[in-house]
């Protein structure tokens, strides 16, 4: 499972140091793909295979399944960590993401976010995203 906040320095080259306490779960290859949010979603191997069976079992036939389904393939791309502990941000998905210098990485249980620092703080400034309001929306789905 992935938690935890950590704050690291995007090279002149796209990459990104992936957490140490990150890489053991991760593994060697792992999926990368536009986020949501503006950000990037990292997915272990089996946790996209989970993930990538539950979008084709959307409906070809609903437009906005399809348009959600080409969002998170086409940007999704096969990333090799180095033996730094290095991964190469596509310059597609670094754009995506606006990531510039300084990337937020945070564990979210099956899935690792890449923020640029700038935009993690707006999110986590958005007074109608507060843990307040969210947590009175869990608890009307029983969370």
């Amino acid at each position: 499972m992935f938690m935890g906040e950590y704050q690291h320095i995007i090279d002149d080259k796209g990459r990104v140091i992936m957490p140490s306490r990150f890489r053991e779960d991760l593994g060697y290859n792992f999926i990368m793909t536009k986020g949501l949010d503006n950000c990037l979603f990292v997915y272990p191997k089996d946790e996209w295979m989970v993930l990538e069976e539950k979008l084709r079992q959307l409906p070809l036939t609903n437009r906005e399944a399809r348009a959600f389904v080409r969002f998170f393939f086409a940007g999704a791309t096969e990333c090799i960590l180095d033996k730094q502990g290095r991964v190469l941000i596509p310059s597609n998905l670094r754009e995506h993401a606006k990531l510039n210098k300084d990337a937020v990485i945070i564990g979210v249980s099956t899935r690792i976010e890449i923020w640029d620092k700038e935009e993690w703080v707006a999110y986590n400034e958005d007074d109608s995203l507060s843990y307040e309001n969210i947590a009175e929306r869990m608890a009307e789905l029983g969370i």
